[in-house]
């Protein structure tokens, strides 16, 4: 039954995570959600777990085990947390290029690997990659390093989907443009012009929902009318 799936959210603090979790909720899934300053006040909801989680440290196993303690299964992942820093593959160092990298790209991977035996139990496991629209193209020199991991993490999103296809388990890479969270404001001041966090949320939403016949590779929401997206 739909109102027994389990999802576990990275990065639910705010944001597209916060606004995923949100739906999630409304739509009468169990969550157990991964939120890096701690335990975040979610109400008394016996149906929402929250665990201390940061994707730059790692922990995915315990989290994995710590959801199944509670809910005793896990039919979806959806990987949000990421970090943005602006500079060009030529003027990024080692450091920088290594946060984007641990947090973007290696922790959805440790993630999706230690829930995948849960995925393969579900018969209808999801896992769902918050990419962005810098995982397809390079539209600027600064975000060139950030496109780096985000073109990684799409291919992650197709590795898994390969890796786990026979097994029911089905993963998606939605690729947002600009969205009206703290991430977005940064970069573009005019909010009123981006995709909302709900609207990226509905279409996670759609995503999971989708029967195993009808599997999506990936999805590019676009704010704007660029050539390609």
């Amino acid at each position: 039954m739909k109102d027994d799936r389990v999802a576990l959210i990275t990065g639910a603090r705010r944001g597209i995570g916060r606004a995923i979790a949100h739906r999630l909720q409304v739509d009468g899934w169990k969550l157990s959600l991964g939120l890096r300053d701690g335990l975040q006040d979610w109400g008394l909801d016996p149906a929402v777990q929250t665990v201390a989680y940061d994707a730059a440290q790692g922990g995915e196993d315990k989290w994995v085990a710590t959801a199944l303690d509670r809910f005793g299964r896990i039919d979806a992942v959806i990987a949000n947390a990421g970090i943005m820093i602006p500079k060009s593959v030529v003027e990024i160092d080692d450091e920088d290029l290594e946060a984007m990298w641990a947090v973007n790209v290696r922790a959805p991977q440790r993630l999706a690997r230690a829930a995948f035996p849960a995925l393969e139990k579900s018969g209808k496991g999801r896992v769902v990659i918050i990419a962005s629209l810098s995982g397809k193209r390079v539209a600027s020199v600064q975000s060139s390093a950030y496109a780096m991991t985000k073109h990684a993490a799409v291919a992650l999103a197709h590795g898994l989907r390969q890796a786990g296809f026979d097994q029911g388990i089905r993963a998606t890479a939605i690729c947002p443009g600009f969205v009206s969270s703290d991430m977005g404001k940064s970069l573009m001041p005019d909010m009123d012009t981006m995709t909302t966090p709900a609207e990226i949320a509905d279409v996670v939403a759609m995503a999971i929902d989708l029967p195993n016949r009808a599997s999506v590779a990936e999805i590019a929401v676009n704010c704007r009318a660029e050539q390609s997206y």
